[in-house]
């Protein structure tokens, strides 16, 4: 059955609603697209809040895409706000006084959780698959920020979040004021000392043959040549109009790419950040698929309704994206292996027990990749310095407070004894809560099994009898540690489930 679905992206220099009809051979089909011009960003990057003139302003472009909403007969919507929406200061107050007077709510993004979905429109979208079993990077150039992704043999290899937004270079080069002939130079340096570190930190020896890119004014360069139906152009050919739109000003490059003028002064701080991109990688091809947030929006939406079937594992993403900041902080050995294997077990054969999904044992997954990322900074405080790490690192599709979850189920695994206290946080509701405290109770069960990369674990599996979980470990060493000291793991357990896990070892020599 077909359905009608409506998009808005409340950026911060317009507004988008797309409307698509889902369902059917397409999955995905886009019917209309409506956008309106508004600089939020402008104020809150400089006060934090948005001012009354752009607070009616934006209402009345609300209550306008509503009544669009009401003549396509849309059956569900999503509005989400971004990097605009996260800089103010009352943010709550704010989305509370436009829903009361549009009638549309409003959710904020976390950057992760942004860069996700438009990630997601541009892969499902497909050939993204084909780019990335090369090195590729993905760059999603927003208004505040731009997120580069790396991409090698079909993985993620790492991903980072640089103050390198379109809106954001606009700004600083008008506090600046600097004639139209200095432009390039200056946002040459901006863009440089973000790239130089990202360049040093994170690129490696990996080769970059593609660059993907999401952007919303770089599609008139990809206009000017034809509209190539695979959305893809050579560095040679985008380098060569790089060279003809710098030495114009926003009017000239407007009536060259026939797109208004506000827009080509955009278009600018973007193609010069893909320009020395180019540079520093030496990538051969480009891609534009011409998706944006609200693409990303629908399709993420499709696919969690089933409307249409994945052609690539996001999942696998996150998990990816962990497992590299664990290898960043030389966490990811086989201790790490062993804990995510029994804490993954425990976590199926107990399905009865704590009745939760694959969400949640997604989140489990990457508190075990991520358990020890703190001893690379202190041995002796280890919790507080995960807590840290993790609830400040970019993980691919998990959102910041799902990040909080995660340091807080890494945080309680290392006392001996905890507090219900502990768990509790401005950031989560008394459900996010119970659930970091089932969590945690699964993996302080399996820290009490992986405590030695001497110790070879053959095979490990779990089954659940009465009041006695019953954690069988075959190994060829006595494992008298793991032994000695598994009850002291196993108090949250006993307290959430009303059960008690009993380590039974079989040797095997």
């Amino acid at each position: 059955m077909k359905k009608m679905f409506a998009a808005i992206d409340v950026g911060s220099y317009e507004l988008c609603m797309k409307i698509f009809e889902l369902g059917g051979k397409a999955g995905v089909k886009e019917i209309d697209c409506i956008r309106h011009r508004i600089d939020i960003g402008n104020d809150t990057f400089h006060t934090h809040m948005i001012g009354r003139e752009k607070m009616d302003e934006l209402c009345e472009i609300l209550k306008g895409f509503r009544r669009v909403m009401e003549t396509y007969r849309v059956n569900d919507y999503l509005a989400y706000g971004t990097s605009a929406f996260r800089e103010i200061e009352n943010a709550g107050v704010v989305l509370d006084r436009l829903e009361r007077r549009t009638g549309i709510g409003i959710t904020i993004l976390s950057n992760s959780e942004q860069r996700f979905l438009e990630y997601k429109g541009a892969a499902l979208k497909g050939g993204f698959e084909k780019y990335i079993q090369t090195g590729t990077v993905f760059v999603d150039i927003g208004g505040g920020s731009s997120q580069i992704t790396l991409f090698d043999m079909g993985h993620l290899v790492t991903t980072v979040n640089l103050h390198l937004g379109t809106l954001r270079i606009r700004t600083k080069l008008r506090d600046m004021e600097p004639v139209y002939s200095d432009f390039e130079t200056l946002i040459s340096e901006i863009v440089m000392n973000e790239l130089d570190y990202f360049k040093e930190l994170y690129l490696g020896d990996i080769e970059v043959s593609n660059i993907i890119i999401i952007d919303d004014y770089l599609s008139a360069i990809m206009e000017s040549y034809g509209k190539k139906p695979d959305a893809h152009i050579t560095s040679g050919e985008y380098q060569s109009l790089m060279k003809a739109l710098v030495l114009k000003t926003p009017y000239q490059i407007a009536l060259k790419l026939h797109i208004p003028e506000d827009n080509a002064s955009m278009l600018l701080p973007s193609a010069i950040l893909v320009d020395r991109i180019i540079n520093m990688t030496g990538a051969k091809d480009l891609y534009l698929p011409g998706v944006s947030l609200s693409d990303g929006i629908a399709y993420d939406y499709a696919d969690r309704k089933k409307y249409i079937r994945p052609i690539h594992d996001f999942n696998n993403d996150s998990l990816s994206s962990a497992a590299n900041i664990a290898a960043k902080y030389g966490s990811f050995d086989l201790i790490i292996s062993k804990l995510t294997d029994a804490a993954l077990i425990i976590y199926d054969a107990t399905k009865k027990l704590h009745g939760m999904g694959a969400r949640e044992r997604m989140l489990l997954n990457i508190a075990a990749i991520l358990r020890n990322v703190g001893k690379y900074v202190s041995l002796s405080v280890p919790a507080e310095t995960s807590y840290a790490i993790i609830k400040d690192s970019e993980i691919m599709g998990i959102s910041h407070k799902e990040r909080v979850m995660i340091a807080t189920i890494v945080s309680n695994s290392y006392p001996n004894n905890i507090s219900y206290s502990t768990f509790r946080s401005e950031e989560l509701d008394t459900e996010e809560e119970i659930t970091v405290i089932k969590l945690t109770a699964i993996l302080r069960t399996a820290t009490g099994i992986a405590k030695n990369t001497a110790k070879t674990i053959n095979d490990l599996s779990v089954q659940l009898k009465d009041k006695e979980l019953i954690i069988k470990v075959i190994s060829k060493d006595r494992m008298l540690l793991e032994k000695g000291l598994f009850s002291e793991r196993t108090d949250t357990f006993i307290e959430v489930f009303g059960v008690t896990p009993k380590l039974l070892v079989v040797n095997k020599y």
